[in-house]
């Protein structure tokens, strides 16, 4: 697959899952689950319209535990929604007119492209 193949690829898989996603922002939450303690959830939509997204299973009896992991997965779940997704699959297609040979030198920027692209697609150069 060429460069430009697999950005292509990398940016209808990401634009195909965050199209589908419900829209963002997002935010993360700690849920307090009354007598099981609190958990992380990732919201979306604001005041009468919030809705859960996500609930991370570890729970604590302390509000943002911050021995557990769950409250900095939440976070980073909350910000990369699918607007950020949107916005990666457009950064990513503006690189597929671009013919190189990775035999070659490439600008930095394509090469963080190229590697952006290549974990979306779960592959390797």
């Amino acid at each position: 697959m060429t460069p430009s193949d697999t950005l292509r690829t990398a940016a209808e898989r990401l634009r195909k899952f965050a199209t589908a996603a419900t829209p963002g922002p997002w935010r993360n939450h700690d849920t307090h689950l009354g007598q099981y303690g609190y958990t992380a959830t990732v919201l979306s939509g604001d005041g009468d319209t919030t809705e859960l997204r996500a609930w991370l299973p570890t729970m604590s009896q302390e509000p943002w535990d911050e021995t557990r992991n769950v409250w900095a997965d939440s976070a980073y779940i909350a910000a990369m929604h699918p607007g950020v997704g949107k916005a990666l699959a457009a950064w990513l297609e503006s690189w597929t007119g671009i013919e190189v040979a990775e035999d070659g030198p490439l600008p930095d920027d394509l090469r963080h492209a190229l590697s952006v692209a290549r974990q979306i697609l779960g592959s390797t150069a």
